[in-house]
């Protein structure tokens, strides 16, 4: 279909024919010590104007928690593996300075460590995602940091615990064993890292009730070999005890740019085909997801293991005047058009896909929040109004979307892109449809072809706006936020539903 065709296309939905479950933890985030995601983002300290419990902004707190976030992921990232965590515990006036060479060089005073982010965790309703230091740490030290979350009685590390003012000890849902080994984590080769992740699982020990979900440190984009070699290791296939798993999920690093890595774009300012690049190059995810996917089957065709991909989104030049190393970049409807193309993708692959975590939640990358340094204020996102839209999908059975019809396409880099994207799902008695018309100047219409069970009641919202370049600031905070759709009409086959140019749309449905 040539671009401006303004054929109608029909989706056809079963509502009675659930499949995979979406887990909520597709929603989770990302927090790293990098530019001011933690400090001035999460963090203010005690002193601070900006009300705070323990130093954590409150009104951060509030934002997320109405995004139901499930997890968060700290404190790396490439800092992960320089960050020894006995630098933050204890008092704060006696915690060891650090350099963070990794994120502009700059000196990290261990204000914000265990305690803190637990803390963090707790406010947030989210279960901690805590990466492990295996490129400049220790199998001890990892060891003793589980330890020190998790173990209850009066070991050496709970002991340690407790004089820090922590009686009883955190739930750890997650942990990860490394991060980025092929890169900032220790440049190592997949033979290399799998060894030293086989080593360093082995010491992360349940001492709770619950067993800590175990994640290694997968792929960069493409790199199946190394897939390949973790799952052929560390599944324990072929061996005495192939039952036996080392790690419940491994990673995989992806992010959407329009330019090539060393100019990646501008985050405001872009034109059309830039546009049509960035969402041709979200949609490669689907490729990834698949290909990495198949290799996991090959070694574990039930799906134990779990795809985690802990980090995506956009990465655009930073802004300018700030510091390089800060990765501060604004957050325009383009952005939120990428979220909404990964989260059709991660629910295709339900069965596969475990966890997700955007990087990262605030000010850095593809933030859901920005905070201005100077007065403290603080802005939604884009791409925040994309995940609250779609908390519906949390823990929601997937529905297989069937297409009738063409999809529109423009030819982009020498492929068609496919300019609709669509998913589904069931939750009860309540049903939720995610639409995203990509096109940027035609707007389309999408039937609702629903089978299976009988509708009693309708509503929709719309994200958009004048141009894809728009984005919330302090002086206009919902220049792009969601309203409810009026574009919505009763069909003999379900629900017609107007798609305006460059928007996202949710319907959400009610069942009997």
């Amino acid at each position: 279909m040539t671009p401006g065709s303004a054929d109608t296309l029909t989706a056809v939905i079963n509502l009675d024919l659930p499949g995979p479950t979406i887990s909520r933890h597709i929603y989770g985030h990302f927090a790293e010590h990098l530019g001011r995601c933690i400090y001035g983002g999460f963090y203010v300290g005690e002193d601070s104007e900006i009300p705070n419990e323990g130093g954590i902004r409150l009104d951060v707190v509030d934002a997320l928690r109405a995004l139901r976030i499930p997890n968060l992921r700290w404190p790396g990232g490439c800092f992960a593996d320089e960050y020894h965590w006995r630098d933050g515990v204890g008092p704060r006036e006696e915690r060891a300075r650090t350099v963070n060479s990794h994120w502009g060089d700059v000196v990290e005073d261990n204000s914000f460590g265990t305690h803190e982010f637990m803390q963090l965790c707790e406010l947030l309703g989210a279960e901690p995602y805590i990466n492990g230091n295996v490129g400049s740490g220790t199998v001890r030290e990892m060891s003793e940091w589980v330890e020190y979350l998790t173990r209850a009685d009066d070991s050496p590390m709970a002991a340690l615990r407790r004089a820090n003012g922590r009686d009883e000890p955190w739930q750890l849902s997650f942990f990860g064993i490394g991060n980025e080994a092929w890169g900032c984590g220790g440049n190592m080769t997949a033979p290399q890292y799998t060894h030293l992740a086989r080593q360093y699982a082995t010491y992360v020990r349940n001492h709770g009730e619950k067993p800590v979900y175990k994640i290694a440190a997968g792929a960069n984009v493409d790199d199946y070999a190394w897939t390949e070699s973790l799952m052929k290791s560390l599944s324990g296939l072929g061996g005495a005890h192939a039952q036996h798993k080392h790690v419940q999920g491994l990673s995989l690093h992806y992010y959407t740019h329009s330019g090539p890595w060393e100019d990646k774009g501008e985050a405001t300012r872009f034109d059309d085909e830039q546009y049509y690049v960035t969402m041709k190059r979200a949609q490669r995810m689907g490729e990834l997801v698949r290909g990495h996917a198949a290799v996991m089957d090959s070694y574990d065709p039930e799906r134990t293991v779990g795809l985690i991909i802990d980090e995506w989104g956009t990465w655009w030049n930073v802004e300018e005047g700030t510091n390089p190393g800060f990765l501060y970049q604004q957050n325009t409807l383009r952005d939120a058009l990428v979220a909404s193309v990964h989260f059709d993708i991660f629910h295709a692959f339900a069965d596969r896909v475990a966890m997700a975590n955007i990087a990262q939640t605030v000010n850095v990358l593809q933030a859901m929040i920005l905070t201005d340094p100077d007065t403290g204020a603080l802005v939604l996102t884009p791409s925040y109004h994309v995940f609250e839209m779609n908390t519906g999908h949390h823990d929601a059975a997937s529905l297989d979307v069937g297409i009738k019809g063409e999809i529109p396409t423009r030819e982009v880099e020498g492929a068609e892109l496919p300019l609709f994207s669509t998913s589904a799902s069931v939750n009860g008695d309540t049903a939720l449809i995610s639409l995203s018309n990509l096109d940027a100047e035609t707007a389309r219409t999408v039937v609702l072809d629903l089978r299976g069970r009988t509708v009693t009641g309708h509503s929709a919202r719309v994200l958009t706006a004048p141009t894809l370049h728009t984005h919330n600031t302090p002086e206009q905070p919902d220049a792009v936020a969601p309203v409810a759709h009026t574009g919505v009409r009763e069909h003999s086959n379900g629900l017609e539903v107007d798609l305006p140019a460059h928007s996202y749309v949710t319907v959400q449905l009610q069942l009997v």
